[in-house]
This record gives C-alpha cells, sequence and structure tokens, in this order.
C-alpha cells in the first residue's frame, strides 16, 4: 500500500511470504523467475536487490548442422578418418 511518504508496505505471511506490489515489479522490471537478494548490515538495515533470471537468451540462434542423424560424435579437429585417432585401432 502506498503511503504519503512515498514507501510500500506489505505484510508478512505466516510461512515468511512477501508480496513485491505491482508497482514496484513494474518500476524495476521483476518478472517471474527473477530472484530477491536479501542482506542486512550490522544496525539491522535490510537491503534487497533483483537478480534478473532471464530464459530464451539464446532463443534467435538456430543450431550448427553436424551432419548425421546428430547420434555420432564428431571430432572438430578433423581426425575421424585417421586411424591413429581411433579407439578401436
Amino acid at each position: 500500500m502506498a503511503t504519503e511518504e512515498g514507501y510500500e508496505e506489505t505484510q508478512v505471511s505466516d510461512r515468511g511470504m512477501v508480496t513485491i506490489p505491482a508497482n514496484l515489479r513494474r518500476r524495476l522490471d521483476i518478472e517471474p523467475g527473477d530472484k530477491i537478494r536479501w542482506t542486512t548490515d550490522d544496525a539491522g538495515h535490510l537491503s534487497v536487490e533483483v537478480v534478473k533470471q532471464r530464459y530464451g537468451a539464446f532463443d534467435d540462434f538456430e543450431g550448427a548442422p553436424m551432419g548425421g542423424d546428430g547420434l555420432e560424435t564428431h571430432d572438430r579437429a578433423g581426425y575421424e578418418e585417421d586411424p591413429a585417432f581411433s579407439e578401436n585401432a
């Protein structure tokens, strides 16, 4: 609840949970999956930091074709056909 001083208050539940007010979530771009880091100092002051946990950062990338059906291994150095580097030699 916003007050005249401009701060927000929420109530701690029986299970120790709190709700971040909607206007703070919007202002700080807090989304589901983000983490909240809690720290205190010697005087008992509490600080809260939002730790972004964004998923899908590589969704726009396409996989590189490796050939075959994807079940065999590939030697990036190019020694697949050399018997000296074969496990069966």
